[in-house]
This record gives C-alpha cells, structure tokens and sequence, in this order.
C-alpha cells in the first residue's frame, strides 16, 4: 500500500531529522536538548502523542488550487522527544488505506523542545488535481508518531484523531427590486456550486440546502429567514417581505464533505 511506502519514508527522515537538528547538537557530538544532560537522557521510553492540530483546529475546505495548511504534533516521553509528525489518511485501516497526505518536507523540522517534550510543526501543500477525487472528501485519520534523540520510535498512533477535507463551496445572490416598497416582495436568486476535484470545475450543487439571511441596515447579526434547497443545476430562488433597508445573502452552512460558503451580501433600499 502507499501509505506503508509514506510511513517508511517519512520514519526514516524523522529518525535522521532527530539526529540532525541543528540546536540540539551538545559539545560531545550527542544530542543536548534544552534541559537535559546529553546523550545518557536519550534512552527510548513509554512516550506518547500528547496533541495534533490541523489548520489550527479548522475544517480544510479545498477548491481547485493547491491548498496549503500545518499540522502541529506534541509528544512528551521520559527520556525526551527528538522529533514528531503527522500523516493524514482515508480507509479502514493503515493496511487499506485509500489515500494519504504526508507533510511538504521532514527534513528540516522546526521543534520547540523542553526535557521531556517536543512540538513539531510541518507545513502540508495539497494539489486536488493529482492528490485528490471526490470520493475523497469526509473524514480523514491522523497517524502521529514521535521519535527520540536517537531517531528510535517513542510514540506512535495509527488513529490519533479525525479531521475533515472538504470540497470547497461558493454561494452568489441577487436580490430585487431595487428600492423597493415597504411591505412588497423581495426575490433573491443564486447559486450554490462546489469544486469537483474529478473534472476540476465548480458544478451545481443539486439539493443543497441554503438559508436566505437578511441583516438590517447599520446592524451586525444576520438573521436566517428560511430555508430552500438548490434545484438540479444548484440554482437557487427564495422570497420574502421587504422590511427595512437591510441586506440578503445565501448561506450554506457546510457538511462532512462540503465546505461553509456565503454569498457576496445584496443591499435593499426599502421606500
């Protein structure tokens, strides 16, 4: 499977990463990180991965560019981290896994250290085109595995936790008249699309539900008004009463695997 391939690769670099950071380097030629003695306080340990954060605790909504993100991994083990990382995978199991995501580059680890801890921050750049189909899009794992000063395994997590990737919504609309008269009809019509990583084109998005919000003039909170679903082309038509100058927009609140958007807000002058 690829991701064994991925694993392997990205242990090997953070073992040699573990070995060759710059600022861990003691006099002795051994590893000396913040706190400790040396290499004597290396000795592999019963550690364990602490904290993962993925684009900082957000959901990674992905259109048809590249999407870049970090994941931060924390580790903690008695005898000191050398180094941590993350990898995000789909499927059942590591062994069935249908895709995977691993960091930009493991070789050059940016890590904040104490005696017994480590946190190790990777920078992820994601192609949809080649990385990427629709079937994708959901729930994805994290893998998180951290090594000691030897480059020896401390810590490892096949499931750490779960993050969702996201197909990328958009949302337009269009209100009308404009004025209009108090108490008469306000139209909004729209659309709600999103990208299809498989023909790399934002399509209609049949039977999503939107809500038609409205925001009275010289205020901050939105207001949903209903709820309507997009036709078959993900076209979009909802009414209401004009109140007040105010404005409208559509808003689709997201899903597992469908991104949050909100439309551009319209402006209504009420008479």
């Amino acid at each position: 499977m690829r991701i064994r391939a991925s694993v392997a690769v990205v242990t090997g670099a953070l073992a040699l990463s573990a070995l060759s950071v710059p600022s861990a380097q003691a006099a002795d030629g051994g590893l000396d990180f913040p706190g400790t003695s040396g290499p004597s306080a290396y000795s592999s340990g019963a550690g364990k991965i602490t904290k993962v954060t993925v684009n900082g605790g957000k959901n990674i909504a992905i259109g048809l560019g590249k999407k870049k993100f970090t994941v931060e991994v924390s580790a903690s083990n008695k005898g000191g981290v050398g180094a941590a990382v993350a990898i995000l995978w789909r499927g059942s199991t590591p062994e069935t896994a249908t895709n995977f995501l691993e960091p930009q580059e493991v070789g050059d680890i940016p890590c904040k250290y104490t005696r017994t801890t480590a946190t190790c921050k990777f920078s992820y750049v994601v192609d949809p085109k080649p990385d990427l189909s629709n079937g994708d899009a959901g729930k994805w794992k994290v893998w998180a595995m951290a090594v000691d000063g030897n480059g020896d395994t401390v810590a490892l997590k096949e499931n750490y936790k779960t993050v969702k990737i996201q197909r990328a919504a958009q949302a337009t609309a269009n209100a009308t008249p404009e004025p209009v008269k108090k108490g008469k009809t306000v139209t909004v019509t729209g659309s709600l699309t999103r990208a299809s990583w498989d023909n790399n084109k934002y399509n209609g998005f049949a039977s999503g539900s939107v809500n038609l919000q409205y925001k009275k003039l010289g205020t901050s909170q939105w207001k949903t008004l209903k709820t309507v679903s997009a036709d078959s082309r993900g076209k979009v038509k909802a009414t209401t009463t004009a109140t007040s100058d105010g404005y409208y927009r559509f808003q689709y609140a997201g899903s597992t695997s469908t991104g949050y958007a909100a439309s551009v807000a319209d402006k209504i002058d009420v008479r």
